[in-house]
């Protein structure tokens, strides 16, 4: 899953960004209103966290031209403006949350991580295929009951498969739900998670579909109500 980062203090902009990849999010982080507003838009971001004050511009403006063209992408705003007043027209004008800064990494995890569960539906715990699934509360993998620790991207790779039950994606596919726009990814560096999660996974249950890519085998398929 994809985040946009807006933010241009360096330091703050560095913590948040390594915090969210940690928990397994690809971020594209931009220090201008103008940079983010040529973010590519099609990579489908699942929320946006945006400060206010920046060096071309109010933070703000992206909120409204988003909610303008009907994005209901979630919006955490994250500023140092405390006055009710700026948190009032940040929620008018069609943010989904607001965090005052200084603020915990933590928080802002928490807070990130419910309006992702909101996104997705509420009352979704969990993406899963038989005795494989992930707990997108605590981002963890469950294997037949048991916990598996997995690394940030390997998580992210598996949820995008699992995301898609059945469906094949392309390796193109797989890197944008991975990596930042503008990363440098190696050229077998799908390939290589797909090796290191196979180790870590039942045997056959990530298949390549040979010229087009890679899904959860059918075998495995089951709803969630089902595998519980």
């Amino acid at each position: 899953m994809k985040i946009l980062l807006l933010e241009d203090d360096v330091m703050i902009g560095s913590a948040v960004q390594a915090a969210l990849m940690r928990e397994g999010f690809a971020v594209d982080w931009a220090q201008r209103l103008g940079d983010a507003l040529a973010m590519p838009t099609e990579h489908g971001y699942v929320l946006a966290v945006l400060d206010l004050g920046l060096p071309d511009g109010d933070g703000l403006s992206l909120v409204r031209r988003l909610r303008a063209r009907q994005d209901e992408m979630p919006l955490l705003l994250m500023t140092a403006r405390d006055a009710l007043a700026d948190r009032v027209a940040g929620l008018d004008q069609g943010a989904d949350d607001y965090l005052i800064k200084p603020f915990e990494v933590d928080e802002l995890l928490a807070r990130v991580r419910a309006l992702v569960r909101r996104r997705q539906g509420g009352s979704k715990q969990r993406a899963g295929a038989g005795d494989v699934q992930l707990d997108l509360a605590t981002r963890e993998l469950l294997l037949r009951g048991e916990r598996v620790a997995l690394t940030a991207r390997e998580y992210a790779l598996l949820h995008a498969l699992l995301d898609r039950p059945g469906a094949v994606l392309s390796r193109s596919e797989l890197e944008e739900r991975i990596y930042a726009w503008g990363e440098e990814v190696s050229s077998n560096a799908v390939d290589t998670l797909i090796y290191t999660l196979r180790k870590k996974l039942p045997d056959e249950l990530i298949l390549n579909v040979r010229g087009l890519g890679w899904r959860i085998a059918p075998a495995w398929l089951r709803t969630v109500a089902d595998a519980r």
